[in-house]
C-alpha cells in the first residue's frame, strides 16, 4: 500500500511512522518539510487546505492518514478560525481529494465532541454536543469527512499521550521532579490512551483492507480522573526509578482550576464496537500506562 501521512512530527504521527512502515510505503509530511531528526520529508501546510488536495491528487496514494490537528483546547477559544481551518477545512480538503482519487481516508477525532453528561461511556451514535471551540471544530471535521463521498475510517480517541512530545504524562513527570505537591483535577473522567496504541490499532485495522466507511471509538478500557492518572504516573515512575521521590498529589475541582474552555465531566468512550468488529484487545488504561513507563525506563529517561 502507498500511504501518505500528514502530521508526521506529532506524538501520534511519530508512532504512526513506525507502525505504518510495516503495512506499506509511507510518505510523511510535516509543516516544515523536516522530521524531528532533521531528515527531509514532504511539506504540507494545514493552514492552506487547498494545497493539501493538490498534494494528494499529485501523489495518488492508496491511503491518506491525517494525524495532524489543532489540539490547544484553551487557545482555541480565542482563535476559533485557526482551529476550524486545521480541524475542519483541512480534513475536508483531504477527504475531497480522496473521493476524487479513490484513496481511503483515515482521520482522528476526540471525546470532546460530547458534553460529558451521560451516565455511561459514549457510543459512536450517541448525540454530540461539544462544549467548546476545540470539540466543535473536530466535530465539523468529522461531518465534512462523512459528507465527502470518500471511503473513510474515523477514530475518536481521548486523553492522548506518549513517551515523547508535549503531553500530560511528560508534564507530570517534569513537575513531579520539581515540586513537593501537585494539584490535579479530580472531577473530570476519561480513558488515557497512548499514541502507540492508536497507531498499532490503526495499522491492524488497515491490514484487514476494510471496504466500508465507519466511525469507531479507539481508546484504552476503563476510566480514571486526571488526578487518578497523575497519581498512577507518579507511582509508576517512582517504582521504575524515573523519579527519586513522590510529591503529594492533591485533588482539586474543575472550578478551582480556571481555564478558558469548559471540559466535559465524563467523556469516557465505549470501545466495544471496535473490539468486536476487528477482534482487538484494548488494554486497561493503567496497563497501557505501565508499558509507556517501561519504555521510558528502558531508555533511561528522567
Amino acid at each position: 500500500m502507498r500511504i501518505l501521512l500528514f502530521g508526521g512530527n506529532g506524538q501520534l504521527g511519530t508512532e504512526l511512522r513506525r507502525n505504518l512502515a510495516t503495512a506499506g510505503d509511507v510518505t510523511v509530511t510535516t509543516r516544515s518539510g523536516l522530521l524531528n531528526d532533521g531528515h527531509p520529508c514532504k511539506s504540507a501546510d494545514l493552514d492552506a487546505p487547498e494545497s493539501l488536495e493538490e498534494l494528494i491528487l499529485a501523489m495518488r496514494p492508496d491511503i491518506v492518514v491525517n494525524a495532524a490537528a489543532y489540539t490547544a483546547v484553551d487557545r482555541a477559544e480565542d482563535d476559533a478560525a485557526a482551529a476550524y481551518r486545521v480541524n475542519a477545512d483541512a480534513p475536508q480538503a483531504m477527504a475531497r481529494a480522496c473521493e476524487r482519487s479513490g484513496a481511503t481516508f483515515v482521520h482522528y477525532s476526540t471525546d470532546y465532541v460530547f458534553d460529558g453528561r451521560a451516565n455511561r461511556p459514549y457510543r459512536e451514535n450517541d448525540p454530540v454536543a461539544p462544549l467548546g471551540v476545540y470539540g466543535a471544530s473536530k466535530l465539523a471535521g468529522e461531518n465534512a469527512v462523512r459528507a465527502s463521498g470518500a471511503r473513510y475510517l474515523i477514530f475518536r480517541t481521548a486523553w492522548v499521550y506518549a513517551a515523547h512530545g508535549a503531553n500530560f504524562l511528560r508534564t507530570m513527570l517534569r513537575l513531579a521532579a520539581e515540586r513537593d505537591e501537585l494539584r490535579v483535577v479530580v472531577d473530570q473522567f476519561g480513558s488515557p490512551t497512548p499514541a502507540s496504541l492508536i497507531a498499532e490499532v490503526t495499522t491492524r485495522v488497515l491490514a484487514t483492507h476494510p471496504v466500508e466507511s465507519g466511525l469507531w471509538n479507539l481508546t484504552t478500557s476503563g476510566e480514571t480522573s486526571w488526578h487518578g492518572f497523575a497519581s498512577a504516573i507518579v507511582d509508576g515512575a517512582h517504582a521504575r526509578g524515573l523519579l527519586t521521590s513522590k510529591p503529594l498529589i492533591t485533588p482539586i475541582l474543575s472550578v478551582d482550576y480556571p481555564a478558558s474552555a469548559t471540559r466535559p465531566h465524563r467523556s469516557t468512550l465505549d470501545n466495544s464496537r471496535l473490539r468486536h468488529g476487528f477482534g482487538l484487545t484494548l488494554p486497561p488504561w493503567d496497563d497501557a500506562l505501565g508499558k509507556v513507563l517501561d519504555q521510558l525506563a528502558s531508555a533511561g529517561v528522567r
